[in-house]
């Protein structure tokens, strides 16, 4: 009879037992499979900030001159090879060092460049985050890298050197990007603090105008912008079609820049910082062509598209705390602001910016970063001040930084190119080319059909 129950027992357990087996293999898949999506959405989000470099490209060539068209698109490629090369070697360990003194320090784990693949399977998780591998971390944040030294190149574009300029952006991007972004991004100080930078509206966007300002300032303005009496000469893009290509491709590189950043596939949260991201952009579009439009007359495209961009950059510090609404007005006043920003750096600081850099990407950023202290899920006066303490500290360090690196640049190897040779275009002078072979271009920077060298002839030809 013990034995019957015995036998019987069993038999009522093996369903049970089953049961808790395939409940287990259930939950072990639906981890593997998050894991997964995980890392799946957040290299899909590293392609899309890749093509940002892109949007830039065309969005600075578009706004300056097409003498130096070719000089454009040179940096923008070099700036993408330079970043990825120099995060590699130095700034991911710089940025991510793990357990550090909240300033500076370098990661105890090996070398990104230096690892073999016999290393690479103890290094596919992060110590500090388990939802993705290292070389998925690395590949998003090498995206995010190249592109604050990418906001100095507009800022800068028709009179600097070119060896200068790369070995700035070089520096740039190995040590002061990677500092600052260790302070929030690394755990640092300004993480302990409370400051709070979803996806870079200070440690991207403001460090990259900041460096503008600065490199800006030393260099000096483009001949003929600004008459001995004070007066203000608009010297205009060639190209507005590419303009406005390059700030689509920046919007839409920017649904990888802000919904990458949430570092994980969570639908809610993703789903959210989209529609957050596309709203802020659209209030800041249309409040910068309607202001453009009360305040001159007529309506601005340039105006337009960098109020795109500004309603971008604004809700960028804060994508994932806000409601729909919220959004709306933080690109509606980073809309407003880079309008007047555009008016008072060119015509009270008559500091020379060629693309609107400066008011897109520092006075926005800085707009942005606070909005997390005034709306969302964050909002109080507190935050207000972690979020201050952090522009302050980041843009300090990042001044400091660009004046020292700015200035013996200056004193040594020279930063900015003769004017005969500004006047005559970067193209010719740095690189003996043409962007546009079958054109010229007249002393008010606009292209023309060359009279030697019909349009024409030459395509019969």
């Amino acid at each position: 009879m013990r034995k019957f129950l015995l036998l019987a027992g069993l038999l009522l357990l093996m369903p049970l037992t089953a049961l808790a087996q395939d409940a287990a293999a259930d939950s072990a898949s639906v981890d593997a499979l998050a894991w997964t999506l995980n890392n799946l959405w957040i290299m899909i989000a590293g392609m899309l900030v890749f093509i940002m470099h892109l949007g830039f490209a065309s969005l600075e060539s578009g706004l300056t001159q097409s003498k130096n068209t070719v000089n454009i698109l040179f940096k923008n490629s070099m700036i993408i090879c330079i970043g990825i090369l120099t995060y590699a070697l130095c700034g991911f360990n710089i940025m991510y060092p793990g357990d550090f003194n909240g300033f500076l320090s370098f990661a105890s784990v090996p070398n990104f460049i230096s690892v073999s693949p016999a290393d690479a399977e103890a290094l596919l998780t992060p110590a500090y985050n388990e939802g993705y591998t290292w070389y998925t971390d690395f590949f998003f944040q090498a995206m995010f890298a190249a592109t604050a030294a990418t906001i100095v190149s507009g800022a800068v574009a028709g009179r600097i050197k070119l060896s200068s300029f790369l070995l700035f952006s070089a520096l740039f991007l190995a040590i002061s990007y990677p500092i600052t972004g260790a302070w929030k991004w690394g755990g640092g100080f300004l993480d302990e603090l409370g400051f709070y930078d979803f996806a870079g509206s200070t440690i991207v966007h403001s460090v990259g105008g900041w460096g503008a300002l600065v490199i800006a300032i030393l260099l000096g303005p483009r001949v003929g912008k600004y008459g001995k009496d004070g007066s203000v000469h608009v010297i205009p893009g060639s190209n507005l079609s590419l303009a406005a290509i390059g700030v689509f491709l920046l919007w839409f590189g920017w649904f990888g820049f802000n919904g990458g950043s949430v570092l994980t596939a969570d639908a809610a949260t993703v789903s959210l910082v989209l529609v957050t991201t596309s709203m802020a952009a659209a209030a800041g579009g249309l409040t910068a062509g309607l202001v453009s439009w009360s305040h001159d007359g007529n309506p601005d495209l340039s105006m337009a598209l960098n109020g795109i961009l500004a309603g971008l950059v604004g809700i960028t510090a804060g994508a994932d705390q806000m409601m729909i609404w919220e959004s709306v007005i933080i690109g509606a006043v980073a809309g407003a602001i880079v309008y007047f920003s555009v008016i008072f750096v060119d015509q009270t600081l008559k500091v020379d910016d060629p693309v609107g850099a400066i008011s897109v990407h520092l006075a926005c950023g800085i707009w942005g970063t606070l909005a997390v202290g005034l709306f969302g899920n964050l909002a109080g006066l507190a935050q207000l001040g972690y979020q201050l303490a952090g522009i302050l500290a980041i843009g300090a360090f990042t001044v400091v930084f660009c004046l020292v690196v700015g200035g013996l640049l200056k004193a040594t190897l020279g930063l900015r190119v003769d004017p005969e040779e500004e006047v005559e275009g970067l193209d010719l002078g740095e690189h003996a080319m043409r962007a546009y072979p079958d054109f010229a271009t007249n002393p008010n920077g606009y292209l023309e059909e060359r009279a030697d060298e019909p349009l024409a002839a030459s395509a019969n030809a």
